[in-house]
């Protein structure tokens, strides 16, 4: 039974929770530091009522709408993390060493230092395109010239490696994924905002349809809690073994298989490449060859389509969901070390036989989770046609990764505290 009074009487499991809350007061705090030269009311004007940034603004943690210098958030670093896994599938050396821990840091060191020419491609990806969809300039003395362009691409690119080291430094306190308690912490953050913002648009005669979006709301999180917690449990059984001089008896237990095993990585790695074209097309925006300039202003319309960009980022989340699953949960290996443990699924045999079968298992699950992940992605726009409401931008992918994230914590937390126990 998870208890705050027993937890807050664990020092280290105290020390580490807050660590971690200093660590988000400052992300707060950097939070609300603008880069150089930026004009605040514009930018307000600007964010009203744009979905496609309001997206974004999510992704970097409520960040952008202030441009603060922590406004690219952790996307450069998601991104590169996203280019080396790919890499992983199709290089033999690169799969070879994610099976190993020095290789595995070896590129996560890679991975850290690819996000810094991502990061100031996307900087200054991101100060055109607000140029551009903005109709007017953002910065106070007029529309950005070189030295302030440069020192807003520094600026972002500096807050993006100050937050790649806060998550980092959070995960290692074991309470969690540290770039997803950020982006926890930005969206929590942005809860009251986007709460007043939207019972704003409705009167009384609308009360039906404010009564039937909190109903909505509150039932999207009730599936979000069961889906992320349900699973499927695998019968396993474990052969009678000598201990000693004596001979124990066979075990009966289960292999639990969860029905989202990705969590929320497949949406953030959706955010991440459906936001890649529009700020790519950017940089060929006034391009001398017309067919890229067409092409350039073509991306830009899709992706402002709402109809495109739904269907688009359900593919994608959907897609990502089983790339990601096949990344971190590997079949042979769950067959192998079953093996080593005298154990086996009944009916089936060991080795191979039993790889397949839990791979079977596992895709069959994991359709209906990636269908639930999708729809999560795409529920907000669905709810915005029905009740009209442009401000609810991503509330479905929020609530996911809200839940999500604090589900996962308290499980660590969990976890820390039956450590500690068991060491006294």
């Amino acid at each position: 039974m998870f208890s705050f009074a027993r937890v807050w009487k664990t020092k280290e499991v105290r020390t580490s929770l807050l660590f971690v809350f200093a660590m988000l007061v400052i992300f707060r705090v950097v939070a609300h530091v603008p880069v150089p030269g930026v004009d605040p009311s514009a930018l307000m004007n600007f964010f009203q009522g744009n979905q496609f940034f309001g997206l974004l603004n999510i992704f970097s943690g409520g960040t952008l709408e202030n441009f603060s210098v922590v406004a690219l958030g952790l996307a450069p670093y998601i991104t590169a993390s996203i280019i080396f896994q790919l890499l992983g599938m199709i290089v033999p050396k690169l799969e070879e060493m994610q099976k190993e821990e020095q290789g595995r840091n070896k590129i996560n060191q890679w991975s850290r230092m690819l996000t810094v020419p991502l990061a100031l491609l996307q900087g200054y990806g991101l100060v055109l395109l607000f140029e551009q969809q903005s109709g007017s300039t953002l910065f106070a003395g007029g529309s950005a010239n070189l030295m302030t362009t440069l020192l807003v691409m520094v600026s972002m690119t500096a807050g993006t490696i100050f937050l790649m080291w806060m998550g980092e430094l959070i995960s290692e306190k074991n309470m969690g994924n540290g770039i997803s308690i950020l982006i926890f912490a930005g969206i929590i953050a942005g809860l009251p905002s986007y709460f007043s913002q939207s019972l704003a648009l409705y009167d009384r005669s609308q009360l039906i349809t404010a009564i039937i979006f909190v109903v909505l709301t509150l039932v999207t999180i009730a599936a979000v809690v069961i889906m992320q917690e349900a699973q499927r449990n695998i019968p396993v059984q474990y052969a009678r073994q000598m201990r000693g001089s004596r001979l124990s008896g066979a075990v009966s237990s289960n292999l639990p298989i969860k029905l989202n095993i990705a969590g929320v990585i497949p949406i953030i790695f959706a955010i991440s490449i459906i936001l890649f074209p529009s700020v790519v097309a950017q940089f060929f925006m006034n391009a001398r060859t017309p067919a890229l300039r067409a092409a350039a202003e073509w991306a830009l319309q899709m992706f402002q389509n709402q109809l495109v960009y739904g269907i688009v980022y359900f593919a994608l989340v959907f897609a990502f969901t089983f790339f990601y699953t096949s990344v971190i949960f590997h079949p042979d290996q769950v067959a192998e070390n079953l093996q080593k443990q005298s154990g086996f699924v009944p009916g089936i045999r060991p080795g191979k036989p039993t790889a397949e079968y839990i791979a079977w298992v596992t895709n069959r699950i994991l359709l209906a989770g990636a269908l639930f992940l999708s729809l999560i992605a795409v529920l907000p726009l669905l709810a915005q046609q029905i009740t009209g409401n442009a401000t609810l931008v991503i509330g479905g992918t929020s609530m996911l990764i809200v839940v999500n994230v604090v589900i996962e914590t308290l499980k660590q937390v969990e976890a820390q505290m039956s450590m500690h126990e068991y060491e006294m």
